[in-house]
Parts: C-alpha cells; sequence; structure tokens
C-alpha cells in the first residue's frame, strides 16, 4: 500500500506572488503603501486600513516562536511518519504572524518556548511548492 500524498496549497492570482518568492527562497509579504504595515496572509484588502494600496516587499526571514504545539496525532495518514511535530506561530520582525513548522528542534516542550528566535528555512516539496519552515537561530 502507498503512502498518501500531503496536501499541498494551490496559488490563486492573490497568492501567487507569496509562493513564487518561496520557490526563489526569497520570502516577500505584502506592505500596505497608506498605513505601511506588512500584511499576512496574501489580500486585495490592507486589514489594517482598508487600502487597495499592497505591494510586494522583501522581508528578513526571522522572528520569535509567538505561541507552538506538538502534533502526536494527526487525522491525515501522510503525516504519520513525521509525528511527534512542532507547529508554531511564528511572529516575523516585519509584525505579521505566520502559522509553520518548526524544525531542527527536538519536539520536546523543554526545547522550544515563547520567545525562542527563529529563522526561516524553505522546504521544496515540489516543482512547484516551497513551503516555509523555521528553525531556533542563535540571539
Amino acid at each position: 500500500m502507498s503512502t498518501p500524498s500531503k496536501p499541498l496549497p494551490v496559488a490563486d492570482p492573490i497568492t501567487a506572488p507569496f509562493w513564487e518568492s518561496l520557490r526563489a527562497h526569497a520570502m516577500q509579504l505584502q506592505r500596505c503603501d497608506a498605513c505601511g504595515r506588512f500584511v499576512f496572509y496574501p489580500r486585495v484588502v490592507c486589514p489594517h486600513c482598508g487600502s487597495r494600496a499592497l505591494t510586494w516587499q522583501p522581508v528578513a526571514g526571522t522572528g520569535v516562536v509567538h505561541a507552538f504545539t506538538i502534533v502526536h496525532r494527526h487525522p491525515n495518514p501522510a503525516f504519520a511518519a513525521e509525528i511527534p511535530y512542532v507547529v508554531a506561530l511564528v511572529e516575523l520582525d516585519e509584525g505579521v504572524r505566520m502559522l509553520t513548522n518548526l524544525v531542527g528542534v527536538e519536539p520536546d516542550p523543554a526545547q522550544v518556548r515563547v520567545g525562542m528566535p527563529v529563522e526561516v528555512v524553505y522546504e521544496d516539496v515540489s516543482d512547484v511548492v516551497t513551503l516555509p519552515q523555521f528553525r531556533p537561530r542563535a540571539g
């Protein structure tokens, strides 16, 4: 019996620049030209001020763990080989929060902490899809 495939994101016209930047290993996020705040997830209107003037800009790819959980069971059998793993809400230096996997650390509450500095790493899962993950960084 073959292992089922994991579901992968599908880009649409609004999110395509984000996925293309990940594929290039150079993450970009939208920034509002009116209020100057970064926006994530990609959308048509700034959630902070309502402006439609959003521009894609490179980001540092660094931040801190805002919250996390350790996954011990997953309803999709495609994830069974990776259990346990860490899912983290990472707050990027630019102020947005991104739900992601934390890699390069033991999936143990003693090894992960809120406020832990992290940096993006790119997982090329196919010719078309690259996922952003984060790993601990010094400092």
